[in-house]
């Protein structure tokens, strides 16, 4: 079915320029939680009467801008060279004034540079969103990363992410403003999820029937994990009091450094699970694969900012299996919805992983109810889209918003 769109134009014209008009920048609009955070606030400030635009190098997601009720104009802010961040600055002037742009939100350190420059000349707000936890391990890299915290509005995606920022950026609480992500609970969702989506996914990656899904979700690189978890598996395997049949899928597109797929099938190889591994690669039905997951392992080596993906396996009601550091101490509540473990410990994640092998159904199940209690309560696409408009209803002095409880 077709929805009519109405451009920036019309509905500035149809509300006589009351109507403002927001531009969020990223580098490009290809996958990943900068993205689908863009996309979800398109949506979010188009359905709110304002129109909503978008500046990025572009990228597979570019129709989604369309689709959600915005418009996307082509720009290399993917670039970081300082000639080029001047050419985008000036390139973002020239549409902050023809489209008569009222706030702009940038979510990445080479866009926001090019933003804040065009801002200022143009004169209007900047808010920007912290995604990242960009350490500063060498010199110039705090210099660069604090862009980041000098729009009206600084935005941190967790309390983890809100504590380094008020610790190493001097960020007060006038100007920062903790949202976190969400998921969408209606797409994740286990009650709409149908039975034959889960079945395509189960013949596409040569699931038995009765197997046992270990499922991690997360781009292929080391940082994420995926080789702990073959770890703990290979140790898993040698256990002849647990149950041996389970399949493990990582689903995930490859990372910069392109050998590691390879480094991690020899690495199944080698443990003698190679049979029980699958690399899905990219997974355009989530909910799905959550749906066919028995277990949800997310065992970063790093701390996640946020970690979008354990509140979307949360919402479809399963167990998930969680380095504890970063925002996870935040989203997993041990023993209640969801486990907790030191990052790394390949030992400790072993005996996770057969807890949840051998426990029985009525514990899974109450774990899951938790868990999406949990997230519903805190963490769902529409609570941080509302917390946003709110953002922006503090510099404009709009209505976009809902009206709701502080943020924090």
């Amino acid at each position: 079915m077709s929805v009519p769109l109405m451009s920036c134009y019309e509905k500035l014209m149809s509300s006589r320029n009351t109507s403002p008009v927001i531009l969020q920048v990223l580098p490009a609009l290809n996958s990943g939680g900068v993205e689908r955070g863009t996309l979800e606030m398109v949506a979010a400030i188009s359905d709110a009467g304002a129109c909503p635009l978008v500046a990025s190098a572009g990228g597979r997601l570019e129709p989604g801008v369309r689709y959600a009720g915005g418009q996307h104009f082509t720009i290399p802010l993917e670039k970081k060279n300082p000639l080029s961040i001047l050419k985008n600055a000036k390139a973002l002037e020239e549409l902050i004034r023809r489209e008569n742009v009222s706030l702009v939100h940038a979510r990445s350190r080479a866009p926001a540079w090019a933003a804040r420059l065009a801002c200022r000349r143009a004169g209007v707000p900047l808010v920007t969103t912290w995604h990242g936890v960009h350490d500063a391990s060498f010199p110039g890299k705090k210099h660069w990363n604090a862009v980041l915290a000098s729009g009206q509005r600084v935005i941190a995606i967790s309390h983890y992410i809100a504590s380094r920022i008020r610790e190493s950026y001097r960020v007060g609480e006038d100007r920062l403003r903790t949202i976190p992500r969400g998921a969408d609970v209606h797409m994740f969702d286990p009650d709409v999820v149908r039975g034959t989506r889960v079945q395509e996914l189960a013949e596409l990656w040569d699931i038995p029937d009765d197997a046992f899904v270990v499922l991690l979700p997360g781009r292929l690189t080391g940082w994420k994990g995926q080789g702990v978890l073959l770890s703990a598996l290979q140790q898993i395997s040698q256990e002849a009091n647990l149950p041996q049949n389970w399949v493990c899928v990582f689903v995930g597109e490859a990372g910069r450094k392109k050998d590691y797929a390879k480094e991690l099938v020899e690495q199944s190889r080698l443990s003698g699970i190679a049979e029980r591994v699958r690399f899905a690669g990219h997974c355009s039905d989530m909910p799905a694969a959550f749906a066919l997951a028995n277990v949800v392992v997310v065992p970063s080596l790093r701390p996640e900012p946020f970690g979008r993906v354990v509140v979307e396996a949360q919402a479809m009601r399963k167990p998930v299996i969680v380095a504890a550091h970063g925002a996870a101490m935040e989203t997993v509540r041990h023993g209640e919805t969801g486990l907790l473990v030191p990052p790394g410990d390949i030992a400790a994640l072993a005996e996770m992983l057969a807890a949840v092998l051998s426990a029985d159904e009525e514990q899974i199940r109450a774990m899951g109810e938790h868990a999406r209690a949990s997230v519903l309560d805190s963490y769902t696409t529409e609570a941080m889209q509302n917390a946003t408009l709110r953002v922006y209803d503090e510099l404009l002095g709009t209505a976009l918003g809902e009206a709701g409880e502080p943020m924090a």
